[in-house]
């Protein structure tokens, strides 16, 4: 008689590896893809024509899953466009690219046709000094930009297959975590990117080559080439840029380290990282945003008459990106806010350092505004670096309340006034006496 409690520990087993392969086997998901290449014997002209195609990618990771090869593509997704991926690193696996089931938003992908090719930079040149068989070469490859969900992570992938067959291996993964970056002025700054190679392949350990470029609005230029077969970096490296270069060669760890943000390094930056005929390369947006500076002109304001017009200017400096709000606030004696609008706004100026300054002119006819007994007047800037406020006080004759520095200033000037009066007093009253001393003596 078979022991109930040891077929319940059994079923129990069952049930949990059942439950692990469903997750695991669930846990890389199917990317929805355009397939865009260049259209055949078209050519001319600056920017060739391309056409898109809908595609699909199954994603697992151990080699042949037949699981997802049950499942169907849709109507509108030719079965030529229908990838089976096979990636041991499960980098495609991430989270943010397995939205949840009805969800709108989903991972942008994009699959391009790859050809693998030699290298003519000098970093990355002597990667295919010894030739390599041309058998392997030989194949289907394909080329992969997926964006995850809220711009999670970044990956780009090459992927090979046997000639005439949709079963790709992931060969090399280049990947980012800070797809977008915003850091303060001063501050280090790391931009992410690391690769993977498949242990596989015969181009593992045939070394290889990292590059970061930086483009802005046309504008591009090489920050840092190292050529990790040689140990050996490109004599154009931008100053204050490096890598961690052990954990480069021990973990893949190519990202970028800047060691002071600068209103320049607001751009695009570009990891590329070449291994013999093949290359992939992930973009990753910085940009430094620095809050502003204000201040408020005259200082402290002046004590004002009623119907007087007093003028009032705030400056605002040291602040990027340029995008700039400003305007006044008053607040009376009663706590009571109202806005004063944005007054006579200068247009921006930049400084040596890439940073902008803008002023703001406001005129305060107490004529016209009904401002009581006086208040607080603010500038407030809105910047996407965050809010900042600058006040002042506003005080009219008659109603202001005196502070203690200004009541110590009162009894200084009061006892400095009474000097004065006690001394020409004692000066003329000497001078009396004298003329009716010699008086009395002529007279004698």
């Amino acid at each position: 008689m078979t022991d109930f409690s040891t077929i319940y520990k059994l079923s129990l087993v069952a049930v949990a590896c059942f439950v692990q392969a469903c997750s695991s086997s669930s846990s890389c998901p199917v990317v929805d893809c355009w397939f865009v290449q260049e259209k055949a014997g078209r050519g001319g002209g600056l920017t060739a024509p391309t056409t898109q195609e809908k595609s699909l990618l199954f994603i697992g990771t151990e080699a042949h899953s037949e699981s997802p090869k049950t499942q169907q593509a849709p109507p509108d997704i030719s079965p030529d466009r229908v990838y089976f991926v096979t990636d041991p690193d499960a980098t495609l696996c991430h989270r943010s690219l397995n939205p949840p089931k009805g969800s709108i938003k989903k991972p942008q992908c994009e699959i391009n046709p790859f050809q693998p090719q030699i290298s003519s930079l000098k970093w990355a040149a002597p990667l295919t000094e010894s030739a390599l068989s041309p058998i392997y070469l030989q194949a289907d490859w394909i080329s992969t930009a997926i964006q995850g969900l809220n711009k999670q992570l970044g990956v780009s992938s090459i992927m090979r297959a046997p000639t005439g067959s949709k079963e790709h291996d992931v060969v090399l993964s280049v990947t980012t975590k800070t797809v977008s970056v915003q850091s303060r002025l001063g501050e280090p700054v790391l931009l992410d990117c690391g690769f993977w190679t498949d242990p596989t392949s015969p181009l593992y350990g045939s070394g290889f080559a990292v590059e970061w470029r930086y483009q802005f609005r046309g504008d591009g230029r090489l920050v840092l080439a190292y050529d990790g077969k040689a140990d050996r970096l490109a004599d154009t490296q931008e100053e204050g840029a490096t890598l961690d270069f052990d954990s480069l060669h021990e973990k893949g760890n190519a990202s970028l380290i800047l060691q002071e943000a600068q209103v320049r390094h607001s751009g695009t930056y570009i990891c590329t990282v070449y291994l013999p005929y093949l290359l992939a390369q992930v973009a990753v947006e910085l940009e430094i945003v620095e809050p502003p500076s204000l201040s408020i002109h005259p200082s402290p304001l002046p004590l004002s008459v009623p119907g007087q017009i007093l003028t009032v200017q705030c400056d605002a400096s040291g602040f990027a990106p340029l995008s700039l709000e400003l305007s006044w606030e008053f607040k009376d004696t009663d706590g009571k806010s109202r806005p004063l609008g944005s007054g006579s706004v200068t247009g921006h100026r930049q400084a040596w350092d890439g940073t902008f300054s803008q002023s703001s002119r406001l005129e305060l006819d107490t004529s016209k505004l009904d401002l009581g007994r006086g208040g607080e007047v603010t500038c407030v800037a809105v910047h996407p670096g965050g809010t900042r406020r600058a006040s002042m006080t506003l005080n009219f004759i008659g109603f202001s309340t005196p502070s203690i520095e200004d009541s110590m200033a009162m009894v200084g000037v009061a006892l400095v006034l009474y000097g004065l009066i006690k001394f020409v007093s004692w000066t003329f009253t000497g001078s009396g006496s004298d003329e009716a001393n010699k008086k009395d003596k002529k007279e004698k």
